[in-house]
């Protein structure tokens, strides 16, 4: 470790120390419970949550990672490939409002105050790296290789049912939680969003931005990117700095959205007081960026514009596509061609009934379309399927009653973005929403045993001192 890292480690030790030590564990053991919360995740949220619950001096938790370890944990070094984040370097992140565990702390104790201001955001390999230290420098264990499979009620608990590698193999296990953090990522709610032509095409001549390319093998080939968000110019970047020989990004908006509209709400009144607007306001909020559509950053598209082999499509929706002799055979509004290899940069549907795990509960979860109808004119099928979230990004059950297990369950992942008008998930949701749900978790479990807590509270507390530190100076009267 290097004189600047070591030093800035112990500035972050000392900060922790200001703020005194973790608090001892206060819930109530229970019999037959193996975790008091189940976060799934072991990315950036999973690790602030695992952080922010230790602070509330809430034990127990575990958090798990279907990745089988942490070098392929994650998307910041898998399938995001973006050169730098999206969001300003000043946002707080997983810090957790401790200054010395912030990205900022940690960048300028390596490369320095200087490069700290000279960047404008910060680089997504910087970012991986940093992470990678909050994890270990914090001691939070991540279980690799482990995935939940099922979410079944119990009554006051959870039985899950987990998939886990071994050395041994894949096994099968179930275990017991209070509560669970769905801190999943991007299509944690739902699925990767194959719109059709293409999913007809076959693996392997198509894949989504969310999986694992192998873009060195597509040197000297044509690759066609379908989508006009970032992920799809991030795409088309690799492929083409990979050696494509074309690359055709085919847009079916007749311009490529250049209007941020989620930065005129980008102010502490709408991003602190978002969750508790009228339901209207909040439908209108994020209709307005579903019909503006997502921007990708300038720098992404001057990443692929410096390429005479980049080609961009307007207004060119994919009518057909299909293989033939080996090649893809689309057929676009602007044309027909071939290619051969296509990755689909179309985003993510939320679909709780695509999650096995979910599948035992989706029935009951209140949905924006069952609680919200919007005028003529402002209708929009995927917004309603988000789920209706609470003040703590819990579920709510869709018919009172039936299912009040839907309360212990937090949606930490961008399902949750009508109800908080941001990317839940994302580092612009973690000051507001991480304290939120921390501070319903510690209320839940010490409420449910309330009881303890008041024989605890009302307990024999052993004096300080007895009569003989004071028995001297008793004023007594004169005679």
């Amino acid at each position: 470790m290097s004189e600047s890292n070591h030093s800035h480690d112990q500035h972050a030790l000392d900060t922790l120390c200001l703020i005194g030590p973790d608090p001892e564990n206060w819930v109530v053991a229970r019999p037959g419970i193996d975790h008091n919360v189940l976060i799934v995740g072991g990315g950036q949220t999973g690790a602030a949550f695992a952080f922010a619950l230790r602070r509330a001096g809430i034990g127990g938790v575990s958090v798990i990672d279907a990745a089988p370890d942490e070098a392929r944990a994650g998307s910041w070094t898998n399938y995001a490939r973006m050169n730098r984040l999206r969001t300003p370097k000043s946002l707080p992140g997983p810090e957790g409002g401790v200054p010395g565990l912030s990205f900022q702390a940690w960048h300028e104790a390596r490369h320095g105050e200087a490069s700290y201001a000279d960047i404008e955001r910060i680089g997504r390999r910087q970012w991986a790296d940093y992470l990678a230290w909050y994890r270990a420098f914090l001691g939070i264990p991540v279980r690799y290789g482990t995935t939940l499979t099922l979410i079944e009620p119990q009554g006051a608990h959870f039985r899950l049912h987990l998939t886990v590698r071994t050395e041994r193999g894949v096994e099968l296990r179930v275990e017991t939680a209070r509560k669970i953090i769905l801190g999943n990522g991007v299509s944690g709610n739902g699925r990767p969003n194959i719109v059709p032509p293409l999913a007809s095409l076959p693996a392997t001549h198509l894949a989504h931005t969310s999986d694992a390319i192998d873009f060195a093998s597509l040197a000297g080939k044509t690759v066609a990117v379908i989508g006009g968000a970032a992920s799809a110019f991030d795409a088309a970047a690799a492929a083409l700095e990979a050696g494509a020989r074309d690359v055709h990004l085919f847009v079916r908006r007749a311009t490529l959205p250049a209007v941020p509209v989620s930065r005129a709400r980008a102010y502490p009144g709408a991003y602190d007081n978002f969750p508790s607007l009228p339901d209207a306001v909040r439908w209108r909020q994020a209709l307005r960026f579903r019909r503006a559509g997502s921007t990708a950053p300038a720098d992404a598209i001057e990443r692929v514009a410096r390429h005479a082999n980049f080609h961009l499509h307007l207004g060119a929706p994919w009518h057909e596509a299909f293989v033939d002799g080996g090649r893809v055979r689309a057929r676009a509004a602007d044309g027909a061609f071939e290619f051969d290899f296509v990755i689909a940069g179309t985003g993510y549907a939320v679909d709780l009934h695509a999650r096995p795990e979910l599948a035992g509960i989706a029935d009951h979860v209140l949905l924006w379309r069952d609680r919200y109808t919007p005028p003529s004119g402002e209708r929009d099928d995927a917004l309603g399927a988000h789920p209706y979230l609470g003040d703590a990004l819990e579920y709510i059950e869709k018919r009172p009653g039936e299912a009040s297990f839907l309360k212990n369950i937090h949606v930490f992942n961008p399902a949750g973005f009508v109800s908080r008008g941001v990317p839940v998930g994302d580092v612009p949701c973690m000051k507001r929403d991480i304290p939120a749900v921390v501070r319903r978790i510690s209320r839940d479990l010490f409420l449910e045993d309330l009881e303890a807590h008041e024989a605890r509270m009302g307990g024999d507390v052993p004096a300080d001192f007895d009569e003989a530190a004071y028995a001297d100076r008793v004023y007594r009267q004169a005679g």
